[in-house]
Order: C-alpha cells, then sequence, then structure tokens
C-alpha cells in the first residue's frame, strides 16, 4: 500500500509539475502555438487592369464574381437556422436546412435537388469541405444567398473578364485562361498576354482566427495587406474606325473567298496605329470558336511576298541615288531576258516607249527591273532593310512575324531580279504600312505604335515613350514618290482607288503565293494607299491573302476608299485644296494605249 500511494503521489507532482510549467512558466508559447492553429492566411486578388482604346472606350474590364462553396462536414440537417427575417420585417426566424436549401435554389435559378446535393452531399456519400454550389454568381446574388445564413456557405471572390464589343479588336486583345490554381485570371494570347504584367496588379493577404467550426472569430485581430489593382492599357485605336476596316474586311473575304483579309490604318505622322482590322474575327468572350491560326492579328503574324507594292522600296531607292526621275524614258517590252533570266508582264501588251512614273502606274516588272538594274544589289539590300523588313516590327503583341529577308549575297540568280517587285521575300501587312508611312512622311520613319499609356489605379497616366524615328530617305525623294503614287490613281492600275474630294496616292499589288510544300499555289492581292497627298495625314493597307476565281477581278479599291474616306472625315481632315500633280506615262502626246 505505501508504494502504490508512494507512486501516486510522484505522479501527482508530476502532472501538477506539468501544469504549472505549461500554465505559468510556458504560457506564452503554448498560446503562440494555439494562435498559429488558428490562424489562416487569405490571398487577396487585385482587379485586372482595362483595355480601352484611345478615347477611353472599355474594349476588355473585370467584373466581380464569386464562387459559392460549402464545408459539406459542418452542415446538420436535422438543425435549424437561426436569422433575420427575409421580407424585411422586424423580429428572426428559424428555418430548417430543407427550407433553405429550396430558398436558395430559387436565388440560384437551379433544380432544387441538384442544390440540396451540393449543400449536404449525396444519400451515402463522403462529405466534401470544399463543395461548389454555384459559380460565377453576381454580387447581388451572393448577397442573398448569405442572408439565408446556410452554415459555412462562402461566396469566393473572382474575377470575370468582359469585352464587350464582342469581336471588334479580338485577335489584337486576345483573350484569358484561369491560372493553375484557378484563383485568379493570367493572359492568354494577345494584348492580354503581352501586357500581364501592367495588367495583373499585385495580391494583398488578410490574416485572421477561426473558431473549433472553421468561421471567423469575430472578436480576433485582423491584420490586412492591400492588394494593388492592375494598370489600365490605353490604345492609340478608335474603335469607329477598328469596326469598318473589320467590317471592310470581312466582306472582302467573303466576295473573293479569300483566306483572310487584313486592314492597317496609320497615323502617318505619329506612327499610331488607328485600326487593324482583320476578316476572321475572334470574340474574346469565346475564343475556343476561333481556329488558333486566326487567335492573333494577320496584319501583325502572316508574313507573305509583297508584290507590286515591293516595287516602292526599289524606285524610292533609284530615286534617292540620283538614277531616275519620274520623267526619264524607258523602252518597255512585255517580256525581258537578263542575265538568262526571262522576266515577264502579267499581261501582254505592245512595247512602249514609256517614263519611269508610267512603269510604276502601270507595275510592269519588265521596266522594273531595268529601273532595279541601276542600283547594285547591295544598295537595294540596304535600302530594304533601312524600311525594316526581314525584322519584326514590335507593337506590345508578342508572335510578330519578321518576314524573310535573305542578305544580298545570298540572292539566287533570279532573285536578284525578283526582289526588285515583290517576290523573293516575305514581309507582314505592318511592314508594307511601316514603309508608305516612311515614303509619305518626307522620308522620316515613325515606329509603328499600338500602345498610349499605362493608367494608375490612382488615375495618374504613364505615357509610353515617343515612336522612334529615323530618315530614310530625303524630303526630295519623298515628294517624287507621292507624285508616282498619285499618277498610279489617276492614270495606272489604282484608279479605283480614289477618294472624293481628295489627292490620293498608292501602289496595288498582286503577287504569287507560296503553299506549305514552297510551291506557288496562290495570290496575295493588296493595295496601300497615303492621302491627301498636300500634306499626307493616314495610310490605309489593304491586303487579301489566296482569294479564289479570276485574279483579273480582284479588287482591294474599294474597301480601301471605303476605310480612308471614313477615316479623312472622322478626324476632321480638310479636303484638298489643289489640283491633281500625276505624270504622263508614255513618251509623247498620246498618253491612252492599250494595257
Amino acid at each position: 500500500m505505501r508504494i502504490v500511494l508512494v507512486f501516486s503521489m510522484v505522479a501527482l507532482l508530476l502532472i501538477g509539475g506539468r501544469l504549472f510549467f505549461v500554465q505559468s512558466l510556458n504560457a506564452s508559447a503554448v498560446a503562440a502555438v494555439a494562435v498559429d492553429k488558428r490562424t489562416r492566411v487569405q490571398e487577396t486578388i487585385p482587379k485586372r487592369g482595362q483595355i480601352v482604346d484611345s478615347k477611353g472606350r472599355i474594349l476588355a474590364t473585370s467584373v466581380d464574381r464569386y464562387d459559392l462553396v460549402i464545408d459539406q462536414r459542418k452542415v446538420e440537417p436535422e438543425k435549424t437556422i437561426a436569422r433575420k427575417k427575409l421580407d424585411g420585417s422586424s423580429g428572426g426566424e428559424r428555418v430548417t436546412v430543407e427550407q433553405a436549401v429550396n430558398e436558395l435554389a430559387v436565388i440560384l435559378g437551379q433544380d432544387v435537388d441538384v442544390v440540396r446535393t451540393a449543400v449536404v452531399g449525396a444519400p451515402g456519400a463522403k462529405p466534401n469541405a470544399n463543395s461548389v454550389v454555384a459559380k460565377g454568381v453576381t454580387p447581388e446574388v451572393r448577397n442573398a444567398a448569405m442572408e439565408l445564413r446556410i452554415r459555412t456557405l462562402t461566396g469566393l471572390l473572382r474575377s470575370e473578364r468582359q469585352y464587350p464589343n464582342g469581336v471588334i479588336a479580338g485577335p489584337l486583345l486576345g483573350f484569358v485562361k484561369n491560372t493553375e490554381d484557378q484563383t485568379a485570371l493570367e493572359g492568354a494570347e494577345g494584348l492580354e498576354l503581352s501586357q500581364e504584367k501592367r495588367l495583373k496588379g499585385t495580391p494583398g493577404s488578410k490574416t485572421y482566427e477561426i473558431g473549433a467550426d472553421g468561421v471567423r472569430i469575430p472578436m480576433a485581430g485582423m491584420s490586412e495587406v492591400p492588394e494593388v489593382d492592375g494598370q489600365d492599357v490605353k490604345l492609340t485605336t478608335d474603335t469607329d474606325i477598328q469596326f469598318i476596316a473589320q467590317e471592310e474586311a470581312r466582306k472582302k473575304q467573303q466576295q473573293f473567298n479569300a483566306e483572310w483579309v487584313s486592314i492597317v490604318v496609320q497615323e502617318i505622322k505619329t506612327g499610331r496605329l488607328i485600326a487593324i482590322g482583320d476578316s476572321n474575327p475572334l470574340d474574346p468572350n469565346d475564343p475556343s470558336a476561333t481556329d488558333a491560326e486566326f487567335r492573333t492579328s494577320a496584319s501583325i503574324t502572316q508574313a507573305f511576298e509583297p508584290g507590286s507594292t515591293g516595287k516602292v522600296p526599289t524606285f524610292a531607292a533609284a530615286v534617292e541615288e540620283g538614277v531616275i526621275k519620274g520623267t526619264d524614258a524607258f523602252k518597255v517590252p512585255n517580256s525581258y531576258k537578263v542575265n538568262n533570266e526571262v522576266i515577264n508582264d502579267s499581261l501582254k501588251h505592245p512595247t512602249y516607249d514609256m517614263t519611269a512614273a508610267g512603269i510604276f502606274a502601270r507595275s510592269y516588272n519588265t521596266g522594273t527591273v531595268m529601273v532595279g538594274q541601276k542600283l547594285s544589289n547591295e544598295t537595294r539590300y540596304n535600302y530594304m532593310k533601312k524600311l525594316g523588313l526581314g525584322q519584326p516590327i514590335d507593337v506590345g503583341i508578342s508572335g510578330a512575324s519578321k518576314g524573310i529577308l535573305a542578305p544580298w549575297q545570298d540572292w539566287e540568280r533570279r532573285q536578284q531580279y525578283t526582289t526588285m517587285f515583290g517576290q523573293g521575300y516575305t514581309q507582314t501587312a505592318l511592314h508594307t504600312a511601316q514603309i508608305f508611312q516612311t515614303v509619305a512622311n518626307g522620308g522620316v520613319q515613325v515606329e509603328p505604335k499600338l500602345i498610349d499609356s499605362y493608367i494608375n489605379p490612382d488615375g495618374s497616366v504613364e505615357k509610353t515613350p515617343e515612336s522612334k524615328s529615323k530618315r530614310v530617305f530625303s524630303q526630295n525623294t519623298s515628294k517624287e514618290m507621292l507624285r508616282l503614287m498619285e499618277t498610279v490613281v489617276l492614270e495606272g492600275t489604282g484608279t479605283k482607288m480614289g477618294v472624293s474630294g481628295y489627292r490620293v496616292g498608292g501602289k496595288s499589288g498582286t503577287a504569287q503565293a507560296a503553299g506549305p510544300s514552297g510551291k506557288y499555289d496562290g495570290y496575295t492581292n493588296s493595295f496601300a494607299g497615303v492621302a491627301p497627298l498636300e500634306d499626307p495625314q493616314f495610310v490605309v493597307v489593304v491586303t487579301m491573302h489566296r482569294p479564289k476565281g479570276d485574279w483579273k477581278t480582284w479588287s482591294v479599291g474599294d474597301a480601301f476608299s471605303e476605310v480612308m474616306s471614313k477615316t479623312l472625315n472622322a478626324y476632321n481632315v480638310p479636303p484638298s485644296n489643289s489640283k491633281p500633280n500625276g505624270y504622263d506615262v508614255f513618251i509623247g502626246s498620246e498618253q491612252k494605249k492599250s494595257w
């Protein structure tokens, strides 16, 4: 008995000592452990920035939505719920879980059996600690659901991306996707992807304590690090002109069953892109409905051989080097043999005594090669590089194609001639716009610009750097080229590209298009023009890739004229106040000759 008593006393002393240690000497450590177990850190998601056009019109925005989730383990169907009366009258009421489930089904507009399963679980199934009752509900629906006071029913805030204009500028905007943890959105394509760092913002956090039932302890403290919302991205585009460009591109695609059509509108003096219209629509609200190839802008990602619009670098270089003038005379046959290579024009014609301007206006390959031969291959190549060929144009969207421009030393025997008239190298529609912008801007190239500024959450504005500029041609070369381009519209291949009230200059192009095998099996048809010629303000480029039917019927003139006319009117550009000033096409007084 004494031994048992001794052992009992020792045990009591040990237990008492341990209690004394825990409650007195080590109380703070125990409390810290308890708090740590009760503490939860919740990341708070910032609001994704908007994308707006040059006039502040919303192209992409984020709205608050909630996922309703519940811990089925803590739902007790046999117990009633105490809550305020939902009809707004004073006092409280007690309702069954079944009644609350029925009310929740009405609020959500869902079948009551589906809602019941989500809330209390299927009979015999293991309770789900994170059962999703509804996804993406509005704040109003979330608030109504919370008033039902169903235990552990919680609304998890998430952001939903919306594009109020649907397909307008869709290939530029791109679209978003859920992050891997499904808690936020991130860019997947287009500006949404390339501008992710600007748009996404910085997450914050909330730190608080919960009780045994998993619910936050109301009187316990809470610390918070506020989230920082993303910046808005303001573009240079004009939604009105963007709509017109897309609509004209769509109509032209349908008319000739083309693979794609793009229309680029650029402000000449600033390089600002007013519109980039693609015929293949992308609705960022439903990107899966569009083939992956056209979820980005063809104007930026699709390279092609330009054809006769590519005669502009050849003629501009020749004028700049002083080897031709618009009035220089050439004897131009239908077929021209040089270095064992035969160059043909698309239509048979008699041998003509023509001006250099006439060769450009009628777009004869034979005469163009005669002009190009006055320059070395190296000189022409250097001008092509200065104009940006063979280099990607960065406007803030990933996937820009640089096209293909082989070094002049690698040009094959025939390629040294085809590069004079826009074959044997590739470029995008944006490259075409950049070339014509340079020629029309007194010979000064201004880099294309799509992003105007970033707008911070406090409303302050961070302007993007001004576009870089460089001189490629002289002012005199620019004037001469504008006169050559006006001759195209007055007497050449661009007579359908006029704009009422304005002097217009430009260049048409039709080029063979290579297929996947590398063999030519289609065509690209285009027109690029500037207006008004007295003081050029805008360049419009229309490119139609792989149209079907007879090439002689292809024309993008009406699309060009419509977009240029609407753009000039929208920006209040005064009509031309001077007379046309084109060159003679032929040597001598007779100017009306067959094609």
